[in-house]
């Protein structure tokens, strides 16, 4: 078990290939090997840049590299926490796009990364690691101003905090996370795994300031004044209505207000039939937190007929919400009408809620999102009895309540590095596009590498990180055969028993240490031998000791005679002949 798959040496014959008297030196081979670096598609697909490879294989090869296995855990934690301050809270709600490219897919399932990156934050928590300032970096002068304690400003403060900078962060909100403690429910995302890795980025001297409206409490001028940057990453958290009759009075939420509310603690009235209209995560959370509230109240759930539906005005297949988030919300017997929208909203005399009328769908020709537009059925109607409604259809920033006249009271928009072509603004996140966290993370990285650029008066970053390597460049034979680990999730008995307990269980430690050896190394060196045992002039030498990526180094390229064996037998890509 691991990454290496023993195989025995082969004696190869001469190839055309080779040059008449390469091995003495006469000629020199056009063949010869080189150590090329590639992009793997795991961090090619992350928005947040993450060098996923490099965690995964430091754990898989750690006693190659002479590491105990605190020590590699270790060592991963700190390559993640490079990119990303949040591989816990990440290891819980992120929707993996970097697993979807995994060359490993066409093998036998992709890696588990999403749960690799949650065995090591939660390592890290269990072991109180913390994080300090960059080695290279002194204390620095300026004082950067970060609007928003969500996901995008906790991260770029991390960032700036680590080179040194006095960041100040501006909460309009009770306590830090924006979305993450506002928006996810507590069952997806335990709070003292959010609070814990908030907590690591406040010791690095970060200044929290909750309960502070930009706008009211704190004007925007005066932030203008006192500070020599500002990173805007207020979120979106408005929603928005549906615009239909009937729409107006008691009964109606927003996602973002509903969700809010419930993750407060506060006190929610939604009776036993709630209607959820939408198809992404805030439809698909706020309806399994309605499942909860009626579960947790013994009265409610005994009444005939209690029950939670989701409109959807298109198929399964075009739902952007999480698949899995999907399923388990069925799985606890949440309804999904698909191909359903409501038109209009009908009460009794004294204006509370009684039914809604749906009107039925079709898919026509694709729009501008690329899925296809869905059209009224003429005639075809039908009513859906409800005590409350969720529009959970999308959510917008407010900027307005900043009363700031550079900002505007729309969107704001953010060159790739987040410069808002307002000098001395940067901005990030969901109050750009609305995103995954993740995609929050990755550009408020940036923008902090942007300040610091333009505090400091260097260079922006090189970011390219060379071409991506795909299956057809690797011998994805050569890797023995794993299965992927399955996370494990609570029966949806045992979820609704205790229904703010978290659902998904993740994986054992034993089975993460399994999941990190399925890792390709792809377009990285991971120490096969291979190159070592199949070149029969003796070119290469082991490097002792080994470090990540530097297992063997080409000693003696005058006596090689390009036979290829070494880039034909390399199994993740590393060797290319010239």
């Amino acid at each position: 078990m691991g990454l290496l798959k023993k195989k025995e040496k082969k004696t190869s014959s001469k190839m055309s290939a080779r040059m008449a008297g390469g091995a003495s030196g006469s000629q020199i081979s056009s063949l010869r090997p080189r150590y090329v670096e590639s992009l793997p598609p795991c961090t090619g697909n992350c928005p947040s840049g993450n060098d996923i490879r490099g965690w995964l294989t430091i754990i898989s090869l750690r006693e190659k590299l002479g590491l105990s296995l605190d020590e590699a855990c270790e060592q991963a934690w700190r390559i993640e926490m490079e990119t990303n301050p949040f591989p816990s809270v990440m290891g819980r709600v992120c929707p993996h796009p970097c697993e979807t490219g995994c060359n490993r897919g066409q093998k036998d399932g992709p890696v588990g990364i999403n749960s690799i990156e949650r065995f090591i934050g939660d390592y890290a928590l269990d072991h109180d690691l913390k994080v300090a300032p960059l080695d290279d970096e002194a204390p620095k002068d300026q004082k950067i101003a970060v609007v928003g304690a969500g996901p995008s400003g906790l991260s770029c403060a991390y960032q700036l905090a680590r080179r040194g900078y006095k960041v100040t962060v501006f909460e309009g909100l009770p306590k830090p996370g924006g979305m993450l403690r506002y928006g996810i429910p507590v069952y997806r995302l335990p709070r003292e795994i959010l609070d814990g890795e908030i907590q690591r980025i406040l010791d690095l001297g970060v200044e929290l300031k909750c309960d502070t409206k930009i706008g009211k409490d704190v004007s925007f001028d005066d932030i203008r004044k006192d500070y020599d940057a500002i990173y805007v990453a207020i979120g979106a958290h408005q929603g928005k209505n549906m615009g239909i009759p009937g729409e107006e009075g008691p009964g109606i939420w927003t996602g973002t207000e509903f969700l809010n509310h419930a993750n407060s603690g506060k006190k929610v009235e939604i009776g036993t039939n709630v209607v959820v209209i939408g198809g992404g995560d805030t439809a698909i959370d706020a309806a399994r937190v309605s499942k909860r509230l009626i579960a947790d109240s013994a009265a409610m759930a005994s009444k005939l007929g209690a029950e939670v539906t989701i409109l959807y005005r298109r198929t399964r297949a075009e739902m952007p919400a999480i698949d899995r988030e999907i399923d388990e919300a069925i799985e606890e017997d949440v309804k999904i009408e698909y191909l359903a929208a409501p038109i209009e909203i009908l009460r009794d005399d004294e204006g509370a809620l009684k039914a809604m009328v749906v009107q039925r769908m079709e898919l026509g020709e694709p729009d501008d999102s690329g899925r296809r537009r869905p059209v009224p059925i003429e005639g075809d109607t039908y009513e859906l009895p409800l005590e409350t409604m969720i529009t959970a259809v999308s959510q917008k920033p407010d900027l307005a309540a900043m009363k700031s006249k550079e900002l505007g009271d729309g969107w704001l928009n953010g060159d790739d590095w987040g410069f808002t072509g307002v000098d001395g603004i940067w901005t990030g996140g969901d109050n750009i596009n609305l995103g995954i966290a993740t995609t929050s993370i990755g550009q408020a990285r940036k923008a902090a590498d942007a300040i610091h650029a333009h505090l400091q008066g260097t260079d922006l970053p090189n970011e390219a990180n060379g071409d991506m390597i795909r299956a057809e460049k690797l011998k994805v034979d050569w890797y023995e055969p794993i299965d992927r680990t399955q996370r494990e999730v609570k029966s949806p008995e045992d979820r609704l028993a205790k229904p703010f307990d978290e659902v998904d269980l993740g994986v054992t430690d034993e089975d993460a240490l399994i999941e990190c050896t399925r890792c390709f190394s792809c377009g990285k060196c991971f120490g096969c031998e291979n190159c070592w045992m199949y070149c029969q002039n003796n070119v290469f030498a082991k490097v002792t000791p080994a470090t990540p990526g530097n297992f063997f180094s080409i000693k003696k390229m005058e006596v090689c005679d390009g036979c290829k064996k070494c880039w034909e037998e390399c199994p993740c890509g590393y060797i290319v002949g010239e």
